[in-house]
């Protein structure tokens, strides 16, 4: 049985928050480019210091398509050391019995609203959408985040241990989004994954049109697709006057899209329909950046081999669909298909609140969707929507999404089959600290919000 690390914890909470000077000046890149990205909100998190441990005899899902039965997982320094059988450890490590047990990479979450909508859901707390203006590329979510959101710890129960942040989507472009790690903290930048790029959201279709439509505009797609292309001609100035000797002065908005067009800042889309998928690669190959992942996208798998072929990520509800008429076409197998191709990168994800807690089982809804349609879908290929691929996605598949040697011991101890209805997230660890155990209230994080109400103490 671990003892809490409530002085590990500490430490981590009261971690200093330095910050960085802006300046109208953005220093220069090693290759002499200007650089639009540079963070004055830098990351201050810091793992908690833990003990080696051990992980017998689980059946583990590696995120890499890769199962193993049997086998033990063991994390040292923060890091997976090894996955194999008959694996030793030293006397310091903690052993837990895995037998009956899967062992999967920590989930992650690729588009959530945690901290900029949190819980309890009130005006006062909706933080989200800057609906000023259809452009507002200039605003991070993170300066909305609040920590003591109770849905972290929902979603940490639930086995997630990476999320990204986005704004939402009534603008044509958002603002910047941020990725985090699902640990207790007190600010925003001590929850920041450390060299994680920012994500730019961007929004086509409906939601736009409909927000701007009597503000002014745009009030139409081609409305939509117009301010899109004139956001990104200014971004191209701004980028050549950025480069040259007079500068000038800093902008902010133009920062962000300057550092899409230069591939630093990673381009998320909410697109629903196939044919305005097709219109965002063409914009996307217009101005030169690339698109990581197309959001909620209930008509992907009608571009599933495009999406594949141009390397881009389909981030997708299992089921959501017909809630308005650019969901009507949506199908129950469409992350199945975007799953199929070569390449492919499907990807479950929540824009949930509570879809967040459950998206194992959401993916499961996917595995029995396709079993139905004769696509039998096996677990360790299932895993990769909720980890390998998702990572990717979010740029950080180099440290974090598989249980390789060498990245970061974000692990998740379930009772059984994840893809279960019965499926519980027994233990969490993210970098190899113990940071949940369903058995254990004093790992189970309590925000202070929290304290007191429902019976919570």
């Amino acid at each position: 049985m671990l003892k809490p690390l409530t002085a590990a914890l500490a430490a981590v909470l009261l971690a200093g928050c330095a910050t960085t000077a802006s300046s109208d000046t953005p220093p220069a890149t090693a290759a002499g480019k200007a650089d639009f990205i540079g963070d004055a909100y830098p990351s201050t998190y810091r793992a908690i210091a833990s003990p080696p441990v051990l992980i017998t005899n689980a059946t583990v899902l590696v995120g890499d398509g890769t199962r193993m039965d049997g086998a033990d997982v063991l994390l040292q320094d923060g890091k997976v050391v090894q996955v194999g059988r008959n694996l030793s450890a030293g006397a310091d490590a903690v052993r837990v019995d895995g037998t009956g047990k899967w062992v999967t990479p920590g989930i992650i979450d690729v588009h959530s609203h945690l901290g900029v909508y949190p819980s309890p859901g009130t005006v006062a707390h909706g933080d989200g959408n800057e609906m000023t203006s259809p452009v507002t590329a200039q605003v991070w979510a993170e300066h909305s985040v609040w920590p003591q959101d109770p849905g972290f710890g929902a979603a940490l129960a639930g086995g997630v241990t990476t999320l990204q942040i986005l704004p939402g989507s009534a603008n044509l472009v958002g603002g910047r989004g941020v990725t985090l790690k699902n640990v207790a903290a007190t600010t925003v930048q001590a929850m920041k994954f450390p060299g994680a790029p920012h994500g730019l959201k961007m929004a086509c279709g409906e939601n736009p049109k409909r927000v701007y439509g009597q503000r002014g505009g745009p009030a139409t797609r081609m409305g939509n697709v117009a301010g899109y292309r004139a956001a990104f001609i200014d971004a191209q100035e701004y980028a050549k006057k950025r480069a040259g000797k007079e500068p000038g002065k800093r902008d902010l908005k133009l920062d962000t899209l300057a550092g899409a067009m230069a591939g630093d800042v990673l381009v998320h889309i909410h697109c629903y329909r196939a044919d305005e998928m097709a219109q965002m690669i063409d914009l996307s190959n217009e101005f030169g950046f690339e698109i990581a992942a197309f959001h909620h996208g209930v008509e992907a798998y009608k571009l599933s081999d495009t999406l594949a072929r141009e390397g881009i990520c389909g981030a997708l509800w299992a089921d959501w669909w017909g809630f308005k008429m650019e969901a009507w076409d949506g199908i129950q197998e469409n992350i199945a298909l975007v799953d199929r191709p070569a390449n492919s990168c499907a990807i479950v994800h929540s824009d949930s609140s509570e879809g967040i807690q459950r998206l194992n089982q959401e993916a499961a809804k996917v595995m029995a969707n396709a079993a139905r349609a004769g696509m039998d879908i096996a677990p360790e290929r299932a895993i990769r929507w909720l980890t390998g691929n998702a990572a990717r996605s979010l740029g950080v598949h180099d440290v974090t999404g598989t249980l390789q040697p060498g990245k970061a011991a974000d692990v998740v101890l379930w009772n059984g089959n994840p893809f279960s209805v019965y499926a519980l997230a027994e233990h969490v660890w993210i970098d190899g600290a113990h940071v949940y155990d369903r058995s254990d209230r004093a790992r189970q994080p309590v925000t202070d919000f929290m304290l007191g109400v429902g019976g919570v103490r």
